[in-house]
């Protein structure tokens, strides 16, 4: 019986290792950055938006590639999400956590990273 639960384990293990990851839909990511985030971020995600100088800190430059490729998708995902205030960054990123769902925030990150080009 122990050698039956444990294969059984066994093959849940490889199967869920085999699960396909859900591709990032970057056409509805682009129409909610052109909506929700091109005021702050800009048109190129450099982060010169026309509210960006308002804001007590620039937003970031999803172009600079050094600094983007420091920062994880957990940690840009949480920004989205929860602000950045839940990150220790600036509290002018407000949360979006009522406005996107996780799957779709999820595609924002993959957004996000297509503007930096190596």
């Amino acid at each position: 019986m122990k050698r039956l639960i444990s294969s059984i384990g066994v093959c849940a293990i490889i199967a869920c290792a085999f699960v396909p990851v859900r591709a990032a839909d970057m056409a509805a990511a682009k129409q909610s950055y052109d909506t929700f985030c091109v005021k702050c971020h800009g048109t190129a995600g450099k982060g010169d938006g026309p509210a960006a100088a308002t804001l007590a800190t620039n937003p970031r430059n999803f172009t600079d590639c050094g600094t983007m490729g420091k920062i994880s998708d957990d940690t840009l995902f949480n920004v989205i999400k929860n602000g950045g205030g839940s990150v220790g960054l600036s509290k002018d990123m407000q949360a979006w956590s009522t406005g996107f769902g996780d799957d779709e925030i999820h595609d924002l990150v993959a957004y996000v990273r297509s503007f930096c080009k190596k």
